[in-house]
């Protein structure tokens, strides 16, 4: 009998698993706001769709079926048009508010001009 090394009567603790991924999230609640707000091309009804078979309740190809592969896939795909959508909803109208004010500057100098020439032409003296 082997001596050498203390004996020990409790066996070594098994390694615990490791920690389980947290579930995906399904960006409902942004993706319900999405379609109120300007709905540029629809994303907001799309990210809305992929954000539904999410969750467990309503998911088809989520969490319900355990398939969480395919709950992350759907989950990044409503993030993705949930922000194009934002982005969409944020963008234009900047561009449209910078499109009108770039439009009513320049009809306003485009005024001021004909102004000149009208008042040019019409003031002068008759020496014909």
């Amino acid at each position: 009998m082997d001596t050498s090394y203390p004996r020990e009567d409790n066996p070594p603790p098994k390694r615990a698993s490791p920690p389980a991924a947290p579930p995906p999230r399904d960006h409902l609640v942004w993706a319900i706001f999405n379609p109120l707000y300007m709905n540029f091309c629809c994303l907001g009804f799309v990210a809305l769709a992929f954000a539904v078979k999410v969750p467990a309740a309503g998911g088809t190809g989520g969490k319900v079926s355990g398939d969480v592969e395919a709950a992350r896939h759907f989950s990044s795909k409503a993030r993705c048009y949930n922000a194009l959508a934002t982005a969409g909803s944020v963008v234009l109208p900047l561009l449209l508010v910078a499109l009108v004010v770039t439009g009513v500057l320049h009809l306003s100098k485009l005024a001021q001009e004909s102004v000149g020439f009208f008042t040019y032409q019409f003031s002068g003296s008759d020496e014909d």
